[in-house]
């Protein structure tokens, strides 16, 4: 009989193989923390940061170090379900202006961000956005911002938690790209939910066609009087936008207030970016599923990196980390595992898991034993009545009709829940892998995740 591994030892986990990283992830299962945060000027405050805690903001965390709403519904009054109801059955507003705006601008503005991000840029309309990814010289993984094109010599990265701005002016310090790299004073919402496109119509007018506005499309628009570039995009598998008001520090009041007059009629609600959804959806979230230490292939986002002479995105020009990434492309087609673990879907058992996870849950083989991977974000499925999550578990060499690692569906393994949300406490829950994403999303190509 295998043995269990024992939750309550809150020692470090040195069985789950990590030996491809300088940095292992912290798998230390210590619960929750209860500490009070100091609100300092080290950290910013964004535009929209006293309209969220006028909204009803009980808890924050930081994000590209600036003060992040992350629930507006307490636990008490149904928590992050209830948002979940809303974003799937009416219309929500998120304060995201923690996505910082990090603006390229020049002659060269296009051959710098096509020589940082694996796609290729060349192919970017004037007033597109496209979801990118940017590697470091090891294929490490930086960042994965949405790239808005907003004319032929000017981008603006809308970035995930990292420090993508600072990396960008080093990599142009020595100015060898005719183009300026600095941060903007442009906030977003998002407006997410089946009634935003609605809601934007009324917000809007005839100042764009929402109708035949494409995904990921740009459009230049007032809103209350204040300029803003909106896209058909979003942080979930819901029909959603994204606002970007330009001068956020001047006039967020205006344009957050005109969205919740306007928003009235259609159940508007202000909520924390919906985890919950994303997850369904299969949407990443750097830092949390990946860091600069995994790369493209290992996390379901080798489709990003031009090798195979199709798609978009393919370029022949150089770009930061091609040599690492090639050569990890062609071990794996040569049947070769260069990195240990694999980001995969599960379906889990246990109680309803209703909020974030303070811990990367540990997995075991079926069999029992020590942790062999953990688990990087898990939610409540309420359609399908049991958990899902996102993990990593040993790479077994899986890959899928486009030649791109996963797991293999169908494989179990034994997930440790914290007592909260396990059937029985001490005993680990069962866990197969599953298709990713879990849920179909509005847009198909939210973020181009492709079925196994």
């Amino acid at each position: 009989m295998s043995k269990e591994f024992d939750y309550t030892n809150l020692k470090h986990v040195t069985s789950v193989d990590q030996s491809d990283r300088k940095v292992p992830y912290n798998l230390r299962q210590s619960g929750p923390t209860k500490v009070e945060m100091l609100i300092s000027t080290r950290v910013r405050k964004s535009p929209y940061w006293h309209l969220s805690m006028q909204a009803g903001c009980w808890r924050a965390t930081v994000y590209n170090r600036i003060y992040h709403p992350r629930g507006y519904v307490k636990p008490e009054d149904g928590g992050a379900m209830v948002e979940y109801d809303a974003i799937v059955n009416h219309v929500t507003m998120w304060n995201v202006a923690v996505e910082r705006q990090i603006q390229v601008k020049g002659p060269e503005a296009e051959k710098f961000v096509d020589y940082v991000i694996t796609r290729d840029a060349t192919k970017i309309s004037p007033m597109r956005a496209r979801y990118v990814i940017l590697c470091n010289a090891y294929g490490g993984v930086l960042n994965d911002p949405i790239l808005l094109r907003i004319s032929k010599d000017e981008f603006w990265f809308s970035l995930s938690d990292s420090d993508i701005g600072l990396y960008l002016q080093g990599v142009n310090a020595d100015g060898r790209f005719n183009c300026t790299i600095e941060e903007i004073d442009a906030c977003p919402v998002q407006i997410q939910g089946p009634k935003s496109k609605a809601l934007m119509k009324d917000l809007l007018g005839d100042q764009v066609d929402l109708e035949n506005m494409p995904f990921y499309g740009l459009a230049e628009v007032k809103v209350a009087g204040r300029s803003c570039v909106i896209s058909q995009s979003g942080f979930s598998g819901e029909a959603g936008y994204e606002i970007y008001l330009r001068d956020a520090t001047l006039y967020a009041d205006d344009m957050w207030n005109a969205v919740l007059e306007v928003g009235k009629k259609h159940q508007l609600m202000v909520i924390a970016p919906a985890h919950h959804r994303r997850i369904q959806a299969g949407i990443l979230s750097w830092g949390q599923d990946m860091d600069q230490q995994h790369n493209p292939y290992q996390c379901n986002l080798g489709y990003q990196v031009s090798l195979s002479g199709k798609g978009e995105w393919n370029k022949t020009s150089d770009y930061v980390g091609k040599a690492a990434l090639e050569k990890m492309g062609k071990e794996l087609k040569d049947g070769k595992k260069p990195y240990a673990l694999q980001l995969v879907g599960l379906e889990l058992g246990g109680k309803p898991i209703d909020d974030y996870a303070p811990d990367f849950w540990l997995i075991s083989h079926e069999s029992g034993g020590d942790p062999v991977g953990f688990i990087t974000s898990p939610w409540w499925h309420p359609e399908k009545k049991t958990n899902i999550a996102m993990g990593y578990v040993p790479f077994d060499g899986t890959l899928n009709a486009n030649g791109f690692p996963k797991g293999k569906v169908g494989t179990k393994y034994k997930v440790h829940l914290p007592e909260k949300y396990s059937d029985t406490p001490g005993k680990p829950v069962d866990a197969v892998i599953v298709d990713i994403p879990f849920k179909e999303s509005f847009n198909a190509n939210t973020r181009e995740v492709s079925k196994g």
